[in-house]
């Protein structure tokens, strides 16, 4: 068991191209069932998971392509910087993409219509969006962040590949009115999924991960 975690761990990456045939129902609702076992907070699950798929998809693609700087407006604060190792870690993943998108470092031009593709949920036939209950506050958000992980890894061991998106909470009032999603739920993230389009040059390239020397501090006494 602990080999087939870390194999599913390796193998999983953010899909940043998909290939247009959505993924069967039945596949979608045991992914959901898989995810269910999340461990939450006094067992509250306070996920809550709108997947959008056909005509809901597209409608809300092309609401966020359209949308307005005055759209803007998310749930949750986004970081206000990044800075030492979270810095450097950030801008690799971004130089490895534009890399392999070709393109240049100092094209903002091509970096926008790249950023773009965000938005356009990376030709994914499908969109899951995370709320969470207002009342529950930090706690449910952090809840939330576990059903995430679980569900990338649920998905990638169906075959299904996937992206976590902080973009799209960026527009969390637009993202819910489209869907209808009660205005008053907290959205924390998105997750596009559908097949792997494994010859886009997106889905060519790896992150790495930091040793555990950076991130462990082992406390013996």
């Amino acid at each position: 068991m602990a080999a087939t975690l870390a194999d599913l761990l390796e193998a999983r990456h953010s899909c940043r191209a998909f290939l247009d045939r959505p993924v069967p129902r039945e596949t979608i609702a045991a992914v959901l069932q898989t995810a269910q076992r999340t461990g939450s907070w006094c067992n509250s699950q306070a996920w809550q998971v709108s997947v959008a798929s056909g005509a809901a998809t597209e409608r809300l693609r092309q609401a966020l392509l359209a949308a307005a700087p005055e759209d803007r407006a998310s749930d949750f604060p986004f970081p206000e910087r990044y800075t030492g190792a979270y810095q450097q870690r950030r801008r690799e993943c971004g130089w490895q993409l534009y890399e392999a998108v070709s393109v240049a470092r100092d094209d903002r031009e091509a970096a926008a219509r790249q950023a773009r593709e965000n938005f356009r949920l990376f030709g994914a036939p499908h969109v899951a969006v995370l709320t969470s209950d207002a009342g529950l506050g930090t706690y449910g958000a952090v809840d939330v962040g576990g059903y995430v992980q679980v569900l990338l890894l649920a998905l990638q061991a169906h075959g299904i590949q996937s992206i976590a998106q902080a973009a799209l909470a960026g527009y969390s009032t637009l993202v819910k009115r489209v869907l209808g999603i009660p205005p008053e739920r907290l959205m924390v993230c998105a997750v596009s999924f559908g097949y792997e389009n494994a010859e886009h040059p997106a889905n060519r390239f790896r992150t790495g991960r930091a040793s555990l020397d950076e991130v462990v501090d082992w406390i013996e006494s």
